[in-house]
């Protein structure tokens, strides 16, 4: 029971489960049609990334700006499996090649590249959506953390690999479908993804895996490792010289960001139907880390609630200011790095909890006044009404 306790956070992070679990599963399926609730759960799959940075940037102090790398490489594992079940040779019987993706067709590839071989299978794929960022995550932090790189030199290199990872997918076209991406995916094992029960099924899978990432991230930082994320955060030095090897501690918080990243790329790719480079590169990196910032980058639930709002925001500013949307996300992001540093979380510690404190502290005192001062008039009643 303790360690459940210690788990969960304490009674009020519980209660802050509770109601993003209320919120998410009753009433945005209730209250929203099938066309937002979809929008819903696409919000839903860049949480994942979010919560990854919680733990890497708000608690280990590792601002990584290339979490869209981890992302698309988890929604193309998913989008290649997709698109071989969609080409089968029935459906590509026009192509000069049936039997392959479209775009390699376009591309005059005459066989399925050996790359591609693999992901026939699901089981591979589903293991390869998370082994495969997970190795690059890892082989990064080997490079980097090993020979000290941190704070901004670190930003600035995975900034680097996400325009890397971006060129090389729109200029191998053949293998990636280019700038397009991978687009037509239909099923998943014979089960259609485009009709409405399909995505309010994903929409649930979507939001049961992402609980569970948050478990595994209050698993975390409720045991040692939590305490020593937050110690090399703030003196890393000094864990150094205390005998702790700081660079696995890194890696491995890095390379459990980049799995959570992994989930959400191929959630995406399933509840959307396509994947793209334009989840890859620079500037959706730096959109997940204004989730993470506007959410509160020291709270798992925070950083649910910053995804969900900056996407609101983000599609309510493309709809009606297409031309100025951008400037408004932009400067959201610097509001609340210079005035609420950490984000709505922090707001609802610092004056939320505070003034719901205040009015719960208030209201038995004024009626246990209210009780003293009737006990006397009460007996004072019943003296007098005696012979």
């Amino acid at each position: 029971m303790k360690a459940l306790d210690k788990l969960l956070g304490g009674q009020q992070n519980l209660i802050g489960i509770v109601l993003l679990a209320l919120l998410i599963l009753v009433v945005f399926p209730l209250t929203l049609d099938a066309f937002r609730l979809n929008m819903v759960g696409k919000y839903l799959t860049y949480a994942f990334v979010a919560v990854g940075l919680v733990l890497c940037w708000g608690y280990g102090g590792i601002l990584s700006l290339g979490q869209g790398v981890f992302f698309g490489v988890g929604g193309y594992c998913m989008a290649m499996f997709l698109k071989l079940e969609a080409s089968d040779p029935i459906s590509t019987k026009i192509q000069s090649t049936p039997g392959i993706p479209d775009f390699m067709d376009w591309n005059q590839i005459t066989e399925l590249p050996w790359l591609w071989q693999p992901f026939h299978s699901f089981t591979f794929t589903l293991f390869a959506v998370i082994a495969v960022p997970v190795l690059l995550a890892f082989i990064i932090g080997m490079a980097l953390f090993k020979r000290r790189v941190g704070d901004v030199y670190f930003s600035i290199v995975t900034q680097a690999i996400a325009l890397i990872l971006t060129v090389l997918i729109v200029g191998q076209q053949g293998l990636t479908g280019g700038v397009n991406g991978i687009t037509d995916l239909k099923t998943l094992l014979g089960w259609d993804l485009r009709g409405d029960g399909a995505k309010m099924i994903l929409y649930f899978i979507n939001a049961g895996l992402l609980f569970g990432c948050i478990f595994i991230g209050r698993f975390i930082l409720a045991s040692k490792l939590g305490r020593l994320l937050m110690a090399m955060r703030d003196k890393e030095e000094r864990v150094r010289f205390s005998g702790y090897d700081v660079a696995s501690f890194k890696i491995f918080v890095f390379c459990v960001a980049a799995a959570f990243s992994a989930i959400g790329g191929a959630m995406f790719a399933l509840q959307v139907g396509f994947m793209s480079p334009s989840f890859v590169g620079i500037v959706p990196s730096i959109e997940m880390v204004i989730f993470a910032a506007v959410g509160g980058r020291m709270s798992l639930l925070g950083a649910v609630y910053g995804a969900l709002l900056v996407n609101y925001g983000k599609t309510y500013f493309s709809e009606s200011f297409p031309e100025l949307w951008l400037y408004l996300m932009g400067g959201l992001f610097i509001a609340v790095v210079m005035y609420f540093p950490n984000g709505l979380a922090g707001l609802w510690d610092s004056h939320g909890r505070q003034a719901l404190a205040k009015v719960l502290r208030r209201t038995p005192v004024v009626k246990a006044a209210e009780s003293e001062q009737n006990k006397p008039k009460a007996e004072a009643k019943i003296l007098e009404t005696q012979p």
